[in-house]
């Protein structure tokens, strides 16, 4: 049944149609929300929604948008202060699960199906986030003797890994934030730690040799 209407300013009409379009892409998905729910959970008719941004693409185009600022600011500001592997590591899981738990519908959107927003998939937000990395890598890379040029591939890695328990946690919450980042540091920063400058692979063998040389690896 609709809602009766409210009356609003149109700011305070605009941002009610984001946060109720927020909500209904988040547990429907794109293709699945229609301008007509979005009016009937806001309590308007549709030529309000059409009015404020267009069409469907447009209202979730601006929820997005929206969202990968929030994501992309929170992180930027937390590997601002950064300067050492094992916080970066902290301060990237720390903030995108803090993201995750306060904006869970925001998070959704941004990793379900996105109709024509390449730029703005959470996958672009995460090599966005990877980039701003290399740089902290390159420079405990120079103090460990390892060449800056693999900076790129483990900041990919290492923001990788993070953003996939992210994907994991935002539907898995039998840990809190704090337990599930303190994990992702304990693995990371422990490879981070124990790098080598010339890592190897065995020859490819059979398994029972492989494992024999592992074995002597450790």
């Amino acid at each position: 049944m609709t809602q009766k209407r409210t009356r609003m300013t149109g700011i305070q009409r605009r941002e009610q149609l984001i946060e109720v379009g927020r909500t209904v892409f988040a547990t429907r998905g794109f293709d699945s929300t229609s301008v007509e729910e979005i009016a009937s959970q806001a309590g308007v008719t549709k030529p309000v929604v059409y009015e404020h941004f267009g069409s469907k693409e447009g209202i979730y185009a601006v929820i997005v948008d929206r969202e990968v600022q929030r994501l992309v600011s929170a992180i930027s500001q937390s590997l601002g202060s950064a300067t050492h592997p094992r916080a970066i590591v902290e301060n990237t899981a720390l903030t995108l699960l803090d993201y995750i738990d306060n904006y869970t519908d925001g998070f959704k959107v941004l990793v379900r199906d996105a109709p024509s927003e390449p730029n703005s998939s959470y996958s672009s937000i995460i090599g966005d986030v990877a980039s701003r990395v290399e740089h902290l890598l390159a420079e405990r890379f120079a103090l460990a003797h390892i060449d800056a040029k693999w900076a790129p591939l483990y900041a990919q890695m290492l923001v990788g890994l993070i953003a996939q328990v992210g994907l994991w946690w935002v539907e898995e919450r039998t840990f809190s934030k704090e337990v599930v980042a303190a994990h992702v540091v304990n693995l990371t920063w422990l490879g981070l730690r124990n790098m080598r400058p010339d890592p190897g692979l065995p020859p490819r063998r059979d398994d029972k040799v492989s494992d024999n040389l592992l074995a002597q690896e450790s």
